[in-house]
């Protein structure tokens, strides 16, 4: 009975210690963080983010999206929430279809990972505004980003707003939800100076009333090198972990928030790119200096339907990112960024617990060791900051060699599983293939009638400001005025002509003499004014000028964003008998957008209100185009090709896909942007309708609708390449291989295609790039054989780097050189054998 009783008694009392370490327990904060790093669940995490931003794509592509991501080796996904979507009009709030985000965040924490929620409100992002919806610009006395009371009022009642909406679906991690990590303001330092100390007393107030408002998770403000001590500061840019002076106190930990993977691009730039190799040097450069977090921008390139996207920014968005805009896989970007996070899981232990010593070997040579005293966990990185010289680093007795700007990561101290400028992952080319079955069919026209001032009910004596007047409602606004000329006012000569000349604060315009096109002008993003000169025909009696006016998106950044302006200031002409003459106080007819817009043409039922007319070929302006197309066989991505156009707007079924311009080249005389993504989200099987308004001329009969792929894939292989990352894991605190460490090339098809062809094979000095490779010297035949024969009708296959394999020794013509295999093949069909 005794024994009994002291079992009862040992029994409760084991109770009452595990309730009280259970409320201990649940009474700490879920999310927490030190010098080192952020602690979720009591854990150290290392985190690797990616932005992708939910109305950049459709709910139809979120899971791949996401399930990708978390493929790439993250485990955390990054968004702006984007004010002006969800709020367009004051008190009127629209969280429905690629605007869900309740059901974006909940799909990545079903997903098993994090979120960071940048709240913003303001987000720059190159969208509209910087995020602010167009009626905050209408509130009296404001002053966007200030001590402004009343942006201050609205600032708050929205991101109160959205932390209501995720604290009632129990979104925060605290409440057993994704979001780890919340961010107010946006890389203000960057315009604060503008605002002296209203900035200074801004900053404070927003961390105070975001913290005031949550508390639950950290929050942070990327590049405030002055953020309050509630917050945390974080680093933006590219090399974070060259130029980042750390967060804002020593108890906070180096997180970097927005890493760049390319750059976004305007219309008339040139393409941009960023090596996955000089990603993943900054990422290992970073973490090797007691970073912790790193999120790609963009880690989707997304696509800016619709009006959404800043000033001149293209409707293609980050599409040099690791999955593209149409959510491809860009090789080896992806790839080799998977490895790296692979590398750097493998490193943890070191990272998390051992104390970093660093060895200073010359200007650009760097060995950083982390080590845990009186235990094996020891972990290096090794670094040659050379951009042109290889060199050997000898550490603990070893030699190792360092290609040039690159870092070796050695979670063992002593087995190099990385290196930064060795690309082990497959690389990849991608297709726009024409399709067979989405033909485009009964093209049919309506133009838009060229407005006389009495057709326009709005009258003023010159013309209202583009910004004001359009209220972002449209792209477009017809400014119309008359002018009554005789004989005597008309230039004598007959090759003479008048000038009308437009001074325009921007984008762009379009100018009509008498319903008759004059011509197009337009700024830049750097230089958004303008000035139009045109010389045209002028008749004796009335003569009527009219002007098309556009913006190409709103501004997104900058100090005193709310007090920006756009559209025709001065508008006169010149060469007249009688001198130049002013027109911009001459009494103006005005309307806002066009009336193909307010009939809602780019609609089914829109469509028919319209008299359309059999298509003639000859371009014409200001003209809006119909026609039909079935919906492209198979499942991959669609797009549309835009060359044979110049400016306007597409739309699908109803649905913006955005603005085109392939008239603007860039430096290297090609358009910025020629394909633009179709959703298949937007697409029914049959009897698609497609809309064009084309704002100069184009030819329509020659657009074409695509199918992208990236079924070409690659692989480049040289000496000094380490054996995938794959080979080696740490399980149990030990660090080991799991399979014999090979030397090799891999290839594998997306979407359980097969290897269908083998396309190009090298093996010694090669040129190019996947998709565009030139046979260098030391070519061996041998190569190619053996490569068909291990991959040819395979899912995957691999090739080993093996000399004696790969060429003939009896005619090797260059026995000495260090050689390249490089591969390139295409994939096709299902896998047979699968079928």
């Amino acid at each position: 009975m005794a024994q009994v009783s002291r079992f009862l008694v040992l029994v409760i009392l084991a109770l009452a210690i595990a309730s009280a370490y259970g409320k201990k327990k649940k009474d700490q904060p879920v999310v927490t963080y030190d010098g080192r790093s952020l602690i979720i669940n009591g854990t150290r995490e290392l985190l690797f983010s990616g932005s992708i931003h939910y109305p950049r794509s459709t709910p139809s592509m979120w899971p791949d999206l996401i399930k990708q991501a978390k493929q790439g080796g993250l485990n955390v996904i990054q968004t702006y929430v984007f004010w002006n979507i969800h709020e367009p009009v004051q008190g009127q709030f629209n969280f429905e279809g690629n605007y869900d985000l309740v059901k974006f965040i909940k799909m990545i924490g079903d997903n098993g990972m994090w979120v960071t929620l940048r709240i913003g409100p303001y987000i720059e992002a190159e969208w509209n505004l910087g995020g602010f919806p167009y009626w905050l610009k209408e509130v009296p006395n404001i002053t966007f980003r200030s001590s402004n009371e009343p942006f201050k009022y609205h600032m708050k009642k929205y991101s109160e707003m959205v932390i209501n909406l995720v604290k009632k679906e129990k979104l925060f991690a605290d409440q057993g939800g994704p979001i780890i990590m919340a961010q107010i303001e946006n890389e203000y330092n960057n315009v604060q100076l503008a605002y002296k100390e209203a900035g200074k007393d801004y900053v404070k107030w927003a961390a105070d009333m975001a913290v005031g408002l949550y508390n639950g998770v950290p929050w942070v403000m990327c590049k405030q090198k002055d953020a309050p001590p509630t917050v945390i500061s974080t680093c933006n840019g590219r090399q974070c972990g060259d130029t980042f002076p750390g967060p804002n106190g020593p108890d906070k930990p180096s997180l970097w928030t927005e890493n760049w993977t390319a750059q976004y691009r305007v219309f008339g730039d040139s393409p941009s790119q960023r090596a996955a190799e000089d990603i993943a040097f900054a990422v290992a450069r970073f973490f090797a200096r007691n970073g912790t977090l790193n999120n790609y921008y963009m880690f989707h390139g997304g696509t800016n339907f619709g009006r959404t996207s800043s000033s001149f920014v293209t409707t293609r968005y980050y599409d040099e990112a690791p999955l593209d805009e149409y959510g491809l896989k860009r090789e080896p970007k992806f790839g080799h960024l998977k490895d790296l996070h692979r590398a750097l899981r493998l490193i943890k232990k070191p990272l998390l617990w051992g104390a970093p010593i660093v060895q200073k070997i010359s200007q650009d040579l760097e060995i950083t060791t982390y080590e845990k005293a009186g235990s094996n966990i020891c972990g290096a990185f090794l670094t040659n900051n050379n951009t042109r010289e290889p060199a050997t680093i000898n550490f603990r007795g070893v030699d190792y060699y360092l290609p040039p700007k690159s870092i070796s990561i050695l979670p063992d101290c002593k087995t190099v599983v990385y290196n930064t400028q060795t690309v082990v992952a497959q690389h990849s080319s991608r297709n726009f293939v024409v399709s067979k079955k989405a033909k485009i069919t009964k093209w049919e026209m309506f133009k838009e009638s060229i407005p006389s001032p009495h057709d326009l009910e709005i009258k003023s004596k010159s013309p209202k400001e583009l910004y004001q007047f359009t209220r972002d409602t449209s792209d477009y606004a017809w400014y119309s005025t008359r002018i009554n000329l005789d004989r005597r006012d008309l230039p004598m000569r007959p090759d003479i002509l008048p000038v009308l000349q437009i001074a325009s604060l921007g984008h762009a315009l379009l100018a009509f003499v008498n319903g008759e096109y004059v011509g197009f002008g337009h700024g830049s993003n750097v230089e958004k004014s303008h000035v139009f000169k045109k010389p045209i025909n002028l008749k004796m009696g009335d003569n009527e000028i009219s002007i098309l006016a556009m913006t190409v998106g709103l501004p997104n950044s900058g100090a005193f964003m709310e007090k920006r302006f756009a559209g025709p200031r001065v508008i006169t002409l010149e060469g007249l008998m009688s001198g130049t003459l002013d027109l911009t106080h001459n009494y103006w007819g005005q309307q806002v957008g066009v009336a193909g817009e307010k009939m809602q043409l780019f609609t089914e039922e829109g469509s028919k209100k319209a008299k359309w007319v059999a298509l003639n070929s000859t371009p014409s302006p200001v003209t809006w185009y119909k026609a039909y197309f079935d919906a492209p066989e198979g499942d991959n991505p669609v797009a549309i090709r835009m060359t044979s156009m110049a400016k306007g707007m597409v739309w699908v079924n109803g649905q913006s896909i955005g603005r085109y311009w392939v008239s603007y080249l860039s430096p290297l005389g090609s358009p910025t942007q020629e394909e633009y993504h179709i959703p298949r989200e937007f697409l029914k099987p049959k009897d698609n309708l497609l809309i064009v308004f084309e704002e100069t001329g184009g030819n329509v009969e020659k657009i074409e609708i695509l199918t992208v792929n990236r079924d070409t894939i690659c692989s480049v292989i040289t000496e000094y390449h380490p054996p995938q990352i794959k080979t080696w894991e740490r399980k149990n605190n030990q660090f080991r291989n799991i399979t014999d460490p090979i030397k090799a090339a891999y290839l594998t098809c997306p979407d359980n295609k097969v290897i269908d062809k083998v396309e190009f094979v090298s093996f010694g000095i090669v040129d190019g790039a996947c998709g565009s490779f030139k046979a260098g010297e030391c070519d061996s035949t041998k190569a190619h054989k053996v490569v068909e024969k291990l991959c040819l009708g395979k899912t995957s296959c691999t090739i080993p780097f093996a000399r004696e394999e790969l060429v003939d020794a009896k005619n090797d013509s260059c026995p000495e050189i260090a050689k390249t295999l490089a591969i390139q093949v295409k994939c096709d069909g299902p896998n047979k054998s699968d079928a």
